[in-house]
């Protein structure tokens, strides 16, 4: 048996993988990768059985003028750009009434982070969405929002986190995590909260009953050892508040981001790369149930073949993604639940339509 078989041996007994032991499985570059997803699939199987599940839900953008203007990003804009919009309360209310219609259960709302928004420009959003649907389960906000609510109103962020909740929040996007370690996040993410605050406003979120996903944006400028380092940022808040519905993985869409267009960050993950990520979560993150695939990132084959390898969730229908799609990706605006059976039942497995919550429909 090689170094790795017996690792992996060892951890479907139930060894707890190390961050060093992660970083020595996502460096994996021959037919090891193979066996790392079988064993991946093989926990899958134990802990959420032969069901894939998605969520109809739709994006409702709300605006795409940023204070931080990342590197990697080419949704956000400066007020005075060209393309710059922020929508009002008719034109957010059109797009709910539109979500509605399509009888989606979860309407996320993805936005810049906008300068001008305190508490209460959230807190309004969320009202008017729920004026047309009152029981639509509402997924918004990132950490980064959060804090910049809390300056901005001056503020505590756990009384921000209050306030959203009694004004609708279903639960906390786990977005601007992007990767957890400082050193990298001076470069792709500068303007950003930095690793102590986005821990510390997830903490407070699920202290006071908020869920929240958590996430990872691989590929651009970390390495394999800041990934694994990471993961083990989000289990350890998993084994304390126990409040992550589920791991996103977001592999890094390159092709029209200013970091990469300055040769700073590499062309995003490879599919070797994609294939470690998804099953040395599943591996990893031991007190995870739900390790999601992003379709409108990775295509359908590659996202077919992420459910051989540890993932058993299909996000969401979408109807829109224009944060992948400015990106470069293409076909990231919506997957119908047809398609999603068919790419599932291929498997052998049994596709099933799931609340935000992971709950039945």
């Amino acid at each position: 048996m090689t170094e790795i078989s017996h690792l992996l041996s060892d951890v479907i007994s139930g060894h707890r993988l190390t961050v060093d032991e992660a970083t020595r499985l996502l460096n994996t570059q021959d037919r090891d990768v193979l066996r790392i997803a079988s064993a991946a699939d093989e926990i899958r199987e134990r802990r959420t059985g032969n069901v894939v599940t998605y969520v109809k839900n739709q994006n409702l953008h709300v605006t795409n003028i940023c204070k931080n203007l990342c590197g990697f990003c080419s949704f956000g804009r400066s007020a005075d750009d060209q393309g710059a919009y922020c929508n009002d309360k008719a034109t957010i209310q059109e797009k709910a009434r539109l979500a509605l219609k399509r009888g989606v259960t979860e309407i996320c709302l993805l936005s810049g982070v906008h300068p001008d928004f305190s508490v209460d420009s959230y807190c309004d959003i969320l009202t008017w969405v729920l004026e047309i649907g009152p029981h639509i389960h509402l997924h918004a906000f990132s950490p980064d929002e959060v804090s910049h609510a809390a300056c901005k109103s001056n503020l505590p962020s756990a009384e921000v986190l209050a306030r959203l909740k009694s004004a609708g929040l279903g639960s906390l996007q786990g977005t601007a995590a992007e990767i957890l370690v400082d050193s990298v996040r001076k470069v792709i993410c500068p303007r950003k909260l930095d690793t102590a605050e986005w821990v510390r406003i997830i903490k407070e979120a699920n202290s006071l009953g908020i869920p929240s996903t958590a996430t990872i944006m691989y590929g651009s400028y970390e390495t394999a050892k800041d990934q694994a380092e990471h993961l083990g940022i989000l289990r350890s808040i998993q084994d304390e508040t126990h409040g992550f519905t589920e791991l996103v993985p977001l592999s890094y869409l390159h092709i029209n981001t200013p970091l990469y267009k300055k040769g700073i960050t590499r062309a995003g993950a490879t599919g070797r790369e994609d294939l470690l990520m998804i099953a040395v979560s599943r591996l990893f993150l031991d007190n995870f149930d739900n390790i999601q695939v992003p379709w409108g990132k990775l295509g359908l084959k590659m996202t077919q073949m992420m459910l051989l390898a540890g993932g058993n969730d299909l996000a969401g229908t979408m109807f829109s993604d224009d944060v992948s799609t400015n990106a470069g990706a293409k076909d990231a605006d919506y997957l119908d639940p047809i398609i999603m059976e068919r790419m599932v039942s291929d498997l052998g497995r049994t596709l099933t339509e799931r609340t935000t919550l992971y709950g039945p429909v």
